[in-house]
């Protein structure tokens, strides 16, 4: 809900006011590997509780407030308290992040350092938009690596369903220029 300008001036505001924060990277071969494994309800949902049971852990509040990426809140929050080593209260919420003004906190931190972490991976790949699949820039950086390497970029989850739909626009681009080529009698 916020630009990257303001959630930069927040992001410096946020850090001026916190004892400490803490950030996990969640590689994308790390995220391809749970998403493909066959285990229910240990998936993506389940690495996020993961990783906010690893920030719990080190920051050691008496009660965590987590915006809850399952769909069933509840869940989400037990998850989390059987993975932290220590007792504590866990409020997991849909839209927490507009609820708790340290949820709110904790997603704009998230978000700039995205924002850094896109902004360094732009030096490297160039400019392939946001990283969205709701993004044509990213969608058509996607689509032109796939149809020179036939293949996608390391940062790329190969997990996401959006490459299939590009694979198939490329197969379907190709077979239409291979036909196109073709004399006609």
């Amino acid at each position: 809900m916020l630009t990257p300008a303001r959630r930069a001036c927040l992001d410096h505001e946020i850090k001026q006011a916190v004892t400490r924060y803490e950030y996990v990277i969640i590689e994308p071969r790390i995220i391809d590997e749970r998403v493909r494994s066959r285990r229910k309800l240990r998936k993506l949902n389940y690495l996020e509780a993961e990783a906010m049971a690893e920030i719990i852990t080190k920051l050691r509040p008496h009660v965590a407030y987590v915006d809850a990426s399952d769909v069933d809140a509840r869940r989400y929050g037990r998850d989390i308290e059987a993975l932290v080593p220590f007792k504590l209260q866990i409020v997991s919420e849909h839209h927490a992040d507009a609820r708790y003004p340290v949820v709110s906190a904790a997603s704009i931190l998230a978000k700039v350092e995205r924002d850094r972490s896109i902004s360094q991976l732009k030096e490297k790949y160039g400019d392939f938009g946001s990283g969205y699949a709701s993004d044509p820039r990213t969608m058509k950086f996607l689509e032109d690596w796939y149809h020179r390497k036939g293949t996608f970029p390391e940062i790329v989850r190969t997990s996401w369903k959006t490459l299939d739909t590009i694979r198939e626009r490329v197969k379907r681009g190709q077979t239409r220029l291979q036909e196109t080529s073709e004399p006609r009698l």
